[in-house]
């Protein structure tokens, strides 16, 4: 692979979007906590309808079944914001859309939702390929709007080390 003359100064939405093209993946996203977010920054870049695919905001549990093939078994065992979901979220959007890269968060925003076991700001996302999925633990300590923001950065940080091909446990 070629040196890559960008920087890490860039925001990580131009970078995914260079990797990306270079790579010639295409990527599938799945938001609930974000709302829209992650996809808004990707989408912002010119030229990004070569690599984004699709997207959906799934807030409910109908919608992250309908939309994305969440199993009820698993929302109702583990609850919309927990690993399993954010691998079935990542993993659905993939191959519903036929993308090289399913990408998913989902999370507890704030200020209410938090519960003994998952508070306030606990995000899971979740990276999709064939061969495996990724999911990554946060628990952000801001209010609502900070914690949209940290987890849109971490998904898109989590796409830029996959396709950086940086060392990334595999938890799935």
């Amino acid at each position: 692979m070629p040196t890559m003359p960008e920087t890490l100064n860039e925001p990580l939405e131009i970078l995914v979007g260079k990797l990306l093209t270079r790579q010639k993946q295409t990527l599938a996203v799945a938001e609930s906590c974000t709302g829209g977010l992650i996809t808004h920054r990707l989408t912002n870049v010119a030229g990004s309808s070569a690599y984004v695919m699709a997207a959906v905001v799934a807030y409910a549990y109908e919608a992250k079944v309908a939309a994305l093939g969440v199993s009820w078994d698993t929302l109702n065992k583990f609850g919309a914001v927990s690993p399993e979901t954010a691998t079935e979220m990542a993993r659905g959007a993939r191959e519903k859309f036929s993308s090289t890269i399913g990408l998913s968060v989902t999370g507890i925003a704030g200020p209410g939702g938090g519960m003994p076991g998952k508070p306030i700001g606990l995000t899971y996302i979740g990276l999709s390929v064939p061969e495996r999925v990724i999911v990554e633990k946060y628990i952000w300590q801001g209010d609502r709007i900070a914690n949209k923001e940290q987890s849109a950065e971490a998904a898109l940080d989590l796409l830029y080390r996959y396709l950086s091909k940086f060392q990334i446990p595999n938890d799935k």
